[in-house]
């Protein structure tokens, strides 16, 4: 990413940069031994899949402590970021933009799952 990205962009014109598509909340499971990152189809009890939002945006990283703000500052450091992420264009030269999939019908709420069945919803969709 740029500098003068990182610089220019007021708190309005990054929020608009996300599509919303929801990936960044999926519950994903890292390898303790080859830090690899897995995708579940399990998403955060906050995200409303059929409005696309999340119902507590203001409040999420205090509701959900492992929630991260994403800022331009730390977006191209994290190793969980969706491919398909919106924010990666903007520091990732390889980054090929895809119409996006809904998840509608593909996730289920990590209400109705329990934390030590999480790897039985490991996924390998190719649009995360």
């Amino acid at each position: 990413m740029t500098t003068k990205i990182k610089h220019t962009l007021n708190q309005d014109e990054w929020e608009r940069i996300c599509r919303r598509c929801g990936r960044c909340c999926l519950l994903k499971l890292q390898d303790e031994e080859t830090d690899e990152i897995y995708y579940t189809n399990v998403i955060c009890r906050y995200y409303d899949i059929e409005h696309q939002l999340c119902t507590v945006y203001d409040r999420r990283c205090s509701l959900v402590p492992a929630c991260l703000k994403l800022t331009p500052q730390n977006v191209d450091k994290l190793p969980w970021m969706p491919k398909v992420c919106a924010y990666r264009q903007l520091f990732d030269k390889d980054y090929k933009a895809k119409e996006l999939k809904t998840l509608a019908g593909r996730v289920v709420s990590e209400a109705l799952v329990k934390d030590k069945d999480l790897e039985n919803h490991i996924v390998d969709w190719d649009d995360v």
